[in-house]
């Protein structure tokens, strides 16, 4: 097996079991367990576990939301992928929402510079690439910025998207999966998630292939109401076909 399957084997263990033992992995995967330690640093290294004593635990099971920095370390590549992939649900001109997140920041990047498009952010990060961009009016959410995510919520937020109907919006989530749908560890930033939802004709969910099966505190969305999925590679066939079975097309970035 090689060390990426190892890697990946690990972070759905720990998913799955909410912790991880090195002696355990060790003999079923008939590698020292050092190398087992090893790998399980490189996952921690990218926000996926946090090591503990004699093996390591599933940030997603923690009362821990990793911070914007951290979480745009993680799957960075994958996450390139998907912002590219996505540029193909832009409309040439019309309104866009986009949800905080890591992933949709990497699509405001590559918003292309010649169509006409109103784009409305509850992301401070967003607001910051997009504040310049000829061709783009732009309009932010107002509310408390929760400074983990560096995202706008509460009443005013809920207050501004009430009402308003959307050509598209670009949403971001902590976890996806088809039993629990569409899933974030705040109930707050859940509220807005679920407001950008309404207020878009069409819904696209960006998500790296890390948050599948992660379901976290609170669903702002059932897969029914996703049209697009955008994921990488690194989800399984088996996977995919379960998604789609639950509603949306998963495209692979």
């Amino acid at each position: 097996m090689y060390a990426a399957e190892r890697h990946q084997l690990l972070a759905q263990r720990a998913r799955r079991d909410g912790r991880v033992d090195v002696g355990d992995l060790a003999a079923e995967l008939g590698v020292a367990p050092e190398t087992i330690r090893r790998d399980l640093g490189v996952l921690e290294r990218q926000g996926l576990v946090r090591r503990v004593y004699g093996g390591a635990v599933a940030v997603d099971r923690l009362d821990f939301e990793p911070e914007v920095a951290q979480r745009d370390q993680t799957n960075a590549a994958e996450k390139d992928a998907i912002a590219r992939a996505a540029l193909d649900q832009v409309p040439d001109r019309g309104s866009v929402l986009m949800d905080a997140g890591t992933t949709t920041s990497r699509l405001a990047t590559l918003l292309p510079a010649d169509r006409d498009l109103t784009v409305i952010t509850n992301s401070i990060s967003i607001a910051s690439i997009l504040a310049a961009r000829p061709g783009i009016t732009l309009q932010i959410l107002g509310g408390r910025v929760r400074g983990t995510t560096l995202a706008t919520v509460g009443s005013a937020s809920l207050h501004a998207l009430d009402g308003l109907l959307a050509d598209v919006a670009f949403l971001g989530a902590n976890g996806f999966s088809a039993e629990h749908g569409c899933t974030t560890p705040d109930l707050e930033e859940a509220a807005v998630k679920a407001a950008l939802v309404t207020a878009a004709r069409r819904r696209v969910l960006l998500a790296d292939h890390s948050k599948y099966g992660a379901d976290q505190l609170s669903r702002f969305a059932r897969l029914s109401e996703i049209d697009v999925l955008i994921t990488d590679g690194g989800i399984d066939a088996g996977a995919v076909a379960e998604l789609e079975e639950a509603g949306p097309e998963v495209v692979l970035a």
